[in-house]
């Protein structure tokens, strides 16, 4: 498949989401965050076998373990920076001692203690791509925010900066910033947001597709019965965790994906792989970045390169399956 681009930055056509390799971290009141126990050595190969199959943009946040993801992955790819494409997140605090999220602060002091968190973390000397992580933000300061990204990114701290929102309003808040070049959002094939699709496309922004495989459900390992453990965050199922409903994948869902499934897998494809073909397919600004916890998994979803986009025809018989045609 040929690379996409954030801004000027050529990408793999798909990316690595480093939510789950950061282990273990929760809120204030002690519900869990992450996705459970990690073996940092199989998420170390896990991102390296992504790399070797050719992905080349891996997105992490501050907050993922309370740091741990961004430690994780500058170990990973030690001696091969300038080879790849770093993306993280600001906006939410935390603690790291404790890996306690602890609040949310979307001010100009914030982004830049963050950035400096972030880059020491990582070990590196700037970051591609600087996304805001409050999705629905719409605090006085959004236009200092710009002005200070502009700063950074003039500064060479930055290469890029986005904001990490399902919300159409808040993708449109930045459009004025030279160097605004991405969204990232929620989509997938069972949860579609072409409001701001159409902002990304619309201002030649990438668009950073989170939730791909609607957190595990579209790889089609999990059946009506299975139960998540409770230090999983999927387990313990969070007012927004509408994928899985007291710690067990959700039945309309489940039902949904039946629907399309051989759609999906057609021409030898795995759902996970056919799930990453719809996105490619929906819009040529999609960048899908899956969650990765081994390697077995990484060579999967950097598989479904080979296979590419599905067809105009599939597309729209998904879409009639669904009732969105």
């Amino acid at each position: 498949m040929e690379r996409r681009k954030i801004g000027e930055i050529e990408v793999s056509p798909m990316g690595f989401g480093g939510w789950a390799i950061g282990g273990p971290f929760a809120n204030a009141a002690g519900d869990p965050l992450g996705w459970g126990q990690v073996d940092d050595d199989e998420s170390k190969a896990a991102i390296r076998a992504a790399f070797d199959a050719g992905v080349t943009l891996f997105d992490t946040a501050n907050v993922y373990g309370a740091g741990h993801s961004e430690r994780v992955l500058a170990d990973a790819l030690a001696g091969h920076r300038d080879e790849v494409v770093i993306a993280t997140k600001w906006g939410n605090t935390m603690v790291e001692e404790t890996r306690i999220l602890d609040g949310a602060d979307g001010s100009v002091a914030n982004l830049r203690s963050s950035l400096e968190g972030s880059l020491r973390r990582l070990g590196t000397d700037h970051v591609d791509l600087f996304q805001f992580h409050l999705n629905g933000y719409d605090g006085p300061e959004v236009d200092d925010l710009r002005t200070e990204l502009e700063s950074l990114a003039e500064a060479g701290k930055i290469r890029t900066y986005g904001w990490s929102t399902d919300h159409a309003n808040q993708a449109r808040c930045w459009l004025e910033g030279r160097h605004y070049q991405a969204v990232q959002a929620e989509i997938n094939v069972l949860n579609d947001n072409p409001a701001v699709l159409e902002v990304a496309e619309s201002n030649g922004l990438a668009c950073l597709n989170r939730g791909p495989l609607a957190m595990g459900l579209l790889t089609g390992k999990y059946l009506p019965g299975t139960e998540v453990g409770a230090s999983d965050v999927r387990g313990s199922s969070p007012e927004w965790m509408h994928y899985f409903e007291d710690g067990r994948p959700s039945s309309g869902y489940l039902e949904m994906l039946s629907a399309v499934r051989e759609i999906l897998t057609s021409g030898g494809r795995s759902p996970a792989q056919g799930a990453i073909a719809w996105l490619w397919a929906r819009s040529e600004v999609n960048i899908p970045i899956p969650g990765v916890r081994t390697a077995v998994q990484a060579r999967e979803n950097a598989a479904a390169m080979h296979f590419g986009p599905l067809s105009p025809t599939q597309m729209a018989e998904i879409e009639g399956l669904l009732g969105r045609a």
